[in-house]
């Protein structure tokens, strides 16, 4: 029954074509080519349902993924999961983003901030790791979240999974995440 309402979720869900007054995230990273960057919410329903499609089109099209965090105010624990993400992305870019993609696979398990702090803490322990008794005493993680929900507001952000496909030459946003790869395909040919 769940899978039918995300099924009808992902069937509904209708993004506005986004013209951002500012571009500047809308580029590949260094020496990349080709880049996927999207604006995602860990307690999204709907970035959970494209995280694996985006995962597998990374893995085949061996092009850049740029997740910036937009966690918005109705999901209650969609902020700490995204300084918790900062937190082990500071050990590596690597950890972060496997802690990213746990959190998605494992999200309808996660109700509430305990279950999320008693997730990661396992997580933690999983990769060898203690969680600090104050994971964020400067408040560095939660400014580097506060940055990029602030970047995705200036760029008219409203609503996660929002993503583009992006080269040197120009950016597309992805209205359905059925046609990634085709879009894809097409920034790879323009790269060239």
């Amino acid at each position: 029954m769940a899978v039918a309402a995300l099924a009808m979720l992902v069937v509904i869900h209708a993004q506005d074509v986004l013209h951002p007054s500012d571009t500047s995230a809308l580029r590949p990273p260094a020496g990349a080519k080709v880049a996927i960057i999207e604006f995602a919410d860990l307690e999204c329903p709907m970035c959970r349902a494209q995280n694996p499609l985006i995962m597998q089109a990374v893995q085949q099209y061996h092009c850049a993924w740029v997740r910036y965090d937009f966690p918005l105010p109705e999901h209650p624990w969609s902020f700490q999961a995204a300084v918790y993400a900062k937190y082990f992305e500071a050990k590596s870019q690597e950890l972060g983003y496997d802690y990213e993609n746990q959190v998605f696979a494992n999200q309808p398990s996660i109700e509430t901030k305990a279950d999320l702090t008693q997730f990661t803490e396992k997580f933690a322990q999983q990769h060898g790791m203690q969680l600090p008794f104050v994971l964020d005493p400067q408040g560095k993680y939660t400014a580097e979240v506060k940055a990029n929900m602030a970047l995705g507001d200036r760029m008219g952000v409203h609503e996660t999974p929002t993503a583009w496909v992006v080269t040197d030459h120009g950016y597309q946003q992805v209205m359905d995440f059925n046609k990634l790869y085709s879009m894809l395909d097409e920034a790879e040919a323009q790269a060239k």
